[in-house]
C-alpha cells in the first residue's frame, strides 16, 4: 500500500534527506516547512495554519517532526525570555501542533507512524544551549507520553535523538560548542543527514511494529543511556 508523509522541515537539512529516502521507498512526501518552495509553506508554530493544512491534503499515514531551531548560544541567565520562547514554540509546540492535526486521522484509519527529532542535547544537556536541551528533552517526554497513548491504535510514536549532524542549523551554532559537543562523539565526527533519514525511514515503515514512546539514539558512540 503507497504511504503519504509529511515531513516538517522538510527543505533542508535531516528533513530534506528524510524526505528523499521515503520517496525511495516509495513513499508520497510532502514538505512542510517555510520555505517558499515547500508542498505546504506552514508556520508550525500557528496552529490554526497546521490544521487548516492537515484538513486540505487528505489521508497522511506518516508524520515525521523535523523542523527545528537552535537558539542563542549564551549561558542560560543570559538569554532573554523571548529566547526561550521562540525554541519551545518551534520545537516543542510545533510537534504538538502536527500531532494534534494528524493523529486523528491516523487512528480513524488503524495505522500511522509517527519520529519526532529529539537530540542527545535533550539527555545530557549541551552548555551554553539551554533552551535547546530543555526543548529537546520535552520532546522526549512527550514522545513517551504519545507511545503509550496510541499503544493499542496501530499508530506507533517514537523519537530519534541524533549526536551533531552536518546541516545547515548546527552552522549556526557557536565554534566553541560545536567543538565541544563533537568532541564528545567517540567516533570522532559529525554524522551525515543520510545516516539519519536512514534510520528514520525504518521507523516509519511496515518493517518497525513493535515499538512505540522509544527514543533511537544516532551518536557515533556518545549515547550511554
Amino acid at each position: 500500500m503507497a504511504r503519504t508523509a509529511v515531513v516538517t522541515g522538510g527543505m533542508s537539512g535531516i528533513g530534506a534527506a528524510v524526505a528523499e529516502r521515503l520517496a525511495l521507498d516509495g513513499v508520497k512526501v510532502l514538505t512542510l516547512d517555510l520555505a517558499p518552495e515547500a508542498d505546504l509553506v506552514v508556520d508550525v508554530t500557528d496552529p490554526s495554519a497546521v490544521q487548516a493544512a492537515a484538513a486540505g491534503i487528505g489521508d497522511v499515514d506518516i508524520l515525521i517532526n523535523s523542523a527545528g531551531i537552535v537558539g542563542a548560544n549564551a549561558p542560560l541567565w543570559k538569554i532573554p525570555i523571548d529566547g526561550w520562547e521562540r525554541v519551545f514554540a518551534v520545537n516543542v509546540y510545533g510537534t504538538v501542533n502536527t500531532c494534534r492535526a494528524f493523529i486523528p486521522g491516523m487512528i480513524e484509519r488503524g495505522w500511522g507512524r509517527i519520529v519526532n527529532m529529539a537530540s542527545m542535547a535533550g539527555k545530557d544537556g549541551n552548555p551554553n544551549m539551554a533552551p535547546y536541551s530543555a526543548s529537546k528533552a520535552a520532546v522526549i517526554a512527550l514522545t513517551k507520553s504519545l507511545g503509550k497513548e496510541l499503544a493499542t491504535t496501530g499508530v506507533l510514536a517514537n523519537a530519534v535523538a541524533p549526536a551533531v549532524i552536518e546541516t545547515p542549523m548546527n552552522a549556526d551554532t557557536g565554534p566553541e560548542a560545536l567543538a565541544h559537543i563533537t568532541s564528545l562523539i567517540p567516533m570522532r565526527r559529525v554524522g551525515r543527514p543520510s545516516e539519519v533519514a536512514e534510520l528514520i525511514a525504518w521507523l516509519s515503515s511496515d518493517r518497525m511494529t513493535f515499538s512505540t514512546g522509544a527514543v533511537y539514539d544516532i551518536s557515533g558512540g556518545r549515547a550511554t543511556y
